[in-house]
This record gives structure tokens, sequence and C-alpha cells, in this order.
């Protein structure tokens, strides 16, 4: 299944299922009002959902609508507009290592068996379309393209393949970073707060069904496009040189507290050894020309810059449809 929100009539949105074009929808409401409500009574409901599915790709709902026209008038929210939580990790230890070496260190040994990972803020996430919104550019604006988990309830001490079980649906994300305030934040030694921004999530998420080969239980085996001012910036598989898989991230956040329908784990910035595939976030290209050319010379994000995020099947076609922002000065 591929489901997504539209925004109103309250902040958690309306639910519609989305068809595998990602061409038309139709509302969910009579069988769940939001995704939340979907995800808390998933086992009951996704049965019906299927359904509703089903009969949605024959073309046999009457009521149907335009989902490409929805989400050009910027009507389609957050997946999940609301999330009781977002705990991101940091599998990709390519990206890792390069922010290390940058600074003349050495990743630590125990970062290849204890994943990093923070909690963000989750209580309102920005549509596919919304702008990313700043009061200042001096802050260092930057994308972050990732991959993400859904989940429904996770006990305390889940082990991975609980963890796996409990894995709802799956979209993209971008994690948005504000780089200059994050050094400061750090050398607190208390994580970030004012460092991260609002995230935005791709137009819909979808059960891992929907995948098909490309899903192995735990990673997603395809190539995340990034696109920055209009230019290719990267495309680095997802499934390639992740040290974690989403189930591990997920027990891990799971050790001491439990988690609850809603939650959202990230794998952390995609990245891949091989630097022919490009960056997911302008950070690591910074940092890498910083080691190769001996300054960073690929600036961060600025008023009036677009950036798009999206992932292919090994057909071609869409899987969650494109995060597509433009960078605002920020006005009440």
């Amino acid at each position: 299944m591929k489901l997504a929100s539209l925004k109103g009539p309250t902040r958690d949105g309306t639910l519609v299922l989305v068809n595998r074009s990602l061409s038309t929808a139709v509302s969910a409401a009579g069988i769940a009002p939001t995704m939340q409500h979907a995800l808390e009574h998933w086992d009951a409901l996704r049965p019906k959902l299927l359904d509703a599915y089903e009969s949605l790709e024959c073309g046999n709902e009457r009521h149907a609508f335009d989902f490409q026209a929805a989400l050009a008038k910027g009507e389609v929210a957050a997946s999940l507009p609301r999330g009781y939580e977002w705990l991101d990790g940091s599998a990709y230890l390519s990206h890792v290592e390069r922010v290390r070496h940058a600074r003349g260190d050495t990743v630590p040994e125990s970062y290849h068996h204890d994943p990093l990972m923070y909690q963000g803020g989750a209580g309102d996430m920005m549509g596919p379309r919304d702008p990313i919104r700043a009061i200042t550019e001096e802050w260092g604006i930057d994308l972050e393209g990732e991959v993400a988990a859904i989940t429904g309830d996770v006990p305390m001490g889940a082990s991975p393949a609980q963890a796996s079980g409990a894995i709802r649906l799956l979209t993209l994300v971008n994690d948005v970073s504000f780089r200059r305030l994050i050094p400061s934040e750090l050398a607190k030694g208390f994580g970030f707060v004012n460092g991260k921004g609002a995230n935005a999530l791709a137009p819909v998420a979808v059960t891992p069904d929907e995948l098909g080969s490309s899903w192995d239980g735990g990673k997603v085996h395809l190539r995340l496009v990034c696109h920055v001012r209009g230019e290719w910036f990267g495309n680095p598989n997802a499934g390639t040189d992740a040290a974690f898989s989403l189930p591990e991230l997920i027990a891990h956040a799971a050790k001491t507290r439990e988690l609850r329908s809603g939650t959202l784990v990230g794998t952390g910035t995609i990245s891949n050894q091989d630097k022919s595939t490009g960056y997911a976030c302008l950070m690591e290209k910074r940092l890498v020309e910083q080691v190769e050319e001996g300054a960073a010379k690929s600036p961060f994000l600025s008023f009036g810059d677009t950036v798009r995020i999206e992932m292919f099947d090994l057909h071609g076609a869409t899987v969650f449809g494109a995060i597509e922002q433009r960078v605002e000065r920020y006005s009440r």
C-alpha cells in the first residue's frame, strides 16, 4: 500500500490511499481519519485499507482524485504530519568517517557495533512541497536525504527481529540541518536542538512489500537521487555501506523505553564509500573538498535555492514521490 496525508482539517491531516503510480488517490477517512489512527489500530484496519487500495489500483474508486494536482497545489502534508518521536541514527559510517577525518580524527571502534542516534523534533513535520524556512542564511542551511521507518508499538528491549515486525511503513526524509549552529551545541556535550530544523517527509509512505526485492527486511536497496539548485548532487545507494539496518536502529532506540505507534526512525544521511555516487548532504561534500582541495567550496543553501530528493524503483518509477523544497526566509 501507499498512503499519504492531505492538509486539514486538523494538524494531523486526512489519510488518503494513493495508487502505485502516484497519479490518483482516494480518501481513507471512512476507515481511518488520520495516519496516526491507522498506525494505532493497524492490525484491525490494515485489511480494510488494503481492500480500498486494491480497488483504487484497479480503477474502481468513483471518488478518486488527481493526487499530482493536489501535490502541485501544496495540499499534501507529510505522510505523518505529527510523529510521537523522531529518532535519527547514523548508519553510514562513510559519512561519519569523512566528518571526523576533516577534523583530523578517526572513527571510534564502538561506532561499528553501537550506533549513533539523536532525538529530534517530530511535532511539525513538513510536507513534501513546504519551504525550508530559516531566519538567516548564516545558520548554514543544509539538506540530509535519508530513509525512515514509521513504526507501530515497540516493546522495551526489543530484538532487531521484533523491531522488524514493528515496521509499518517506509518513507524518505529531508532532515534539515543548520550546520553553523551545531558545533557550539555539541561543545556543550548535550546534543543538538537549534542545529536541527523541521524535517520534511516524502509525499507517500509505503508498506515494505511495495519495494519487492529492493527491501531485504532491513535495508532499502535503491538509490537516493538528490538535486541541489537544479543540478544533480548525488545518487548514493541506501542499501550499500550501511553498518546498521533499520531494525537494528529501532532496537537500539527501544533499549531503555517503549516506542509508540507513530515513531519515526531514520537511517541518517545516506552515504557511499564510492565518492562517484555523489552526496545527500552539503556538509559531506564540503568536508571532502576540504581534505582533497584544501578548502570547502560548495556553499550551504541560500534563500531561493531548491532541493529535490527522490527514489526510483528498478523500473525507473518513483517510489515515494519527490521531496521538492525551496529555501525561504521565515516570517510569521
